[in-house]
């Protein structure tokens, strides 16, 4: 995937009991279904940390799986919307 202006990338943090309930897995396994590429991992804070790259209606619909597929875990959520880097080949789960 190459950056261009039809691609975004989306940084988003989730808080809430989102550590130690699969949540990275989950999400990784979500993110094989769509076009998209970047990862999830947890923060030291307790949060879970999601970056993703790719066509804005592709990351719209893989975010939206996302949140309804962990909804009860999410207390909060906090996304950041910037242009594509294309530096991620492919979705993974980083320590």
């Amino acid at each position: 995937m190459c950056a261009t202006t039809a691609h975004l990338r989306k940084t988003v943090r989730y808080r809430g009991h989102v550590q130690g309930v699969g949540f990275r897995y989950t999400t990784q396994s979500i993110a094989k279904r769509y076009e998209v590429n970047g990862y999830v991992r947890n923060l030291s804070d307790g949060q879970v940390e999601l970056v993703a790259e790719g066509e804005k209606h592709e990351l719209a619909a893989f975010l939206d799986d996302v949140r309804e597929r962990m909804m009860r875990f999410i207390r909060d959520e906090r996304v950041d919307t910037q242009s594509a880097s294309g530096e991620f080949a492919g979705f993974e789960i980083r320590r």
